[in-house]
């Protein structure tokens, strides 16, 4: 029998393929493991940004509903589990080792007719079907890996409701280089049969190719419009707002953004609602208070404040740094900041150095980082702002918290490979 930990070592094997945007594979093994994913009911989420925010959202108001909810998301922060979780619960390691083993049985199988080994992200997909299915699941909320056409997740044949959040410029050697180019992709979600179509209010260019894509398949669309939100506080424990007939609702994660994020889960349960789903005004409640999303402007400490998100391209960028400056007017930060040498990392750097009193820069656990001594480089040149950098992620922060003043604000971001080891140096634990 296959041990956990040499599971661990096969997916790690398996992701120096790379990603492979393809869908006939992923079609032949799910067919050879008695294709489980034809047999549940799925809230399909597609997006470059908000993805993680809105599953979690969703997941936890369908758990107080006391909906058996299942979860798939990528990639994991601390623990491999954290990728596919039912009613909060990870999967067990014994399962995964488990399910591994039959996985790669079904490979060997699928590649003596011809085809290719299946990639990472195929065999934690197919992974997540079974044990959704074996668990028994009421609904399964399930992220998009990479745009959504080709997506592995795109398998499914139908969805309870199609959710689409925003849209920018990431993977476009993958999905085009416009906004127009990748919502065609991530449209690629929508199916003729199934729920309706609920999208993240964003620029009409954007929307209009969900429009017609909806046009296209004869589904009903509807736009969330955050507009229309008002907020009526914001501090670091969260943010309370009005939206529609629902007054004082508070929102568990930080983050202007997360407004946005929580009013397109607003709509999307209210399309569940009408699609006959027992979900009441409380459990939305609850649920939006209750939810946790580790890595998205998550408070680590508060003497002095540590705060850690995931921010790793422009636009989260720009949303992390419209927090900031919500939740903290008139301050800078010390950042603490590691990056991915295929991101755009210039342009986020563009976006948060006015806020910058100074960078210690170091270098993600991935063979994709740009050297911290690299980037420290940059920063220096292009921003104007002192930069130190460390061979370590604990190094940098050892130096960070030893010159703290109690009242300093350090933000940690640029890459969510980074934010399980920020987490366990400050006494965290998965989810």
């Amino acid at each position: 029998m296959m041990t956990y930990e040499e599971a661990l070592t096969y997916y790690d094997k398996a992701a120096l393929a790379g990603s492979i945007l393809q869908r006939d594979v992923m079609d032949a093994l799910l067919q050879e493991i008695g294709n489980p994913h034809l047999d549940l009911k799925y809230i399909h989420i597609a997006g470059t940004n908000g993805k993680g925010s809105c599953s979690a959202f969703t997941s936890s108001i369908l758990n107080k509903a006391g909906y058996r909810t299942g979860l798939y998301v990528s990639p994991y922060i601390q623990e491999f589990g954290e990728r596919v979780q039912v009613s909060g619960e990870l999967i067990p390691k014994e399962a995964v080792a488990s399910i591994t083993e039959e996985l790669v049985n079904a490979s060997k199988v699928i590649m003596e007719r011809g085809f290719r080994q299946p990639t990472v992200f195929e065999l934690i997909t197919a992974m997540g079907f079974l044990w959704f299915k074996r668990q028994n699941c009421d609904i399964v909320v399930l992220e998009v890996g990479m745009g959504g056409r080709l997506d592995a997740t795109n398998s499914i044949p139908e969805a309870e409701v199609y959710t689409i959040m925003n849209i920018g410029y990431d993977h476009i050697g993958e999905l085009g280089d416009t906004l127009e180019l990748i919502a065609g992709e991530k449209a690629g979600i929508i199916k003729e049969a199934g729920g309706p179509v609920v999208v993240y209010e964003q620029g009409e260019n954007v929307l209009d190719v969900f429009r017609n894509t909806c046009a296209e398949k004869g589904k009903n669309m509807v736009v969330a419009e955050s507009a229309s939100a008002v907020v009526k506080s914001i501090d670091i424990d969260g943010t309370v707002i009005d939206y529609k007939d629902y007054k004082d609702l508070r929102i568990s994660l930080l983050g202007n953004y997360q407004v946005r994020n929580a009013v397109t889960v607003i709509n999307v349960v209210e399309q569940l609602i009408e699609r006959g789903w027992n979900i009441s005004e409380q459990n939305i409640r609850d649920g939006l208070a209750s939810a946790h999303w580790p890595g998205r402007v998550e408070v680590l400490r508060r003497d002095p404040i540590v705060i850690v998100d995931g921010a790793h391209n422009p636009q989260g960028t720009t949303a992390l740094a419209e927090t900031l400056r919500s939740i903290f007017p008139d301050r800078k930060f010390t950042f603490v900041c590691g990056v991915l040498a295929d991101k755009d990392y210039d342009s986020s750097l563009d976006v948060i150095a006015p806020l910058a009193d100074k960078f210690y820069a170091v270098t993600p656990n991935s063979y994709r980082a740009l050297s911290a001594e690299q980037l420290a480089k940059e920063i220096t040149e292009r921003c104007n702002v002192p930069a130190k950098s460390y061979d370590t992620i604990p190094e940098a922060l050892d130096d960070v918290m030893a010159n703290a003043n109690k009242d300093d604000i350090i933000c940690v971001f640029g890459s969510l490979y980074q934010v399980g080891e920020i987490r366990s140096y400050y006494g965290f634990n998965t989810f």
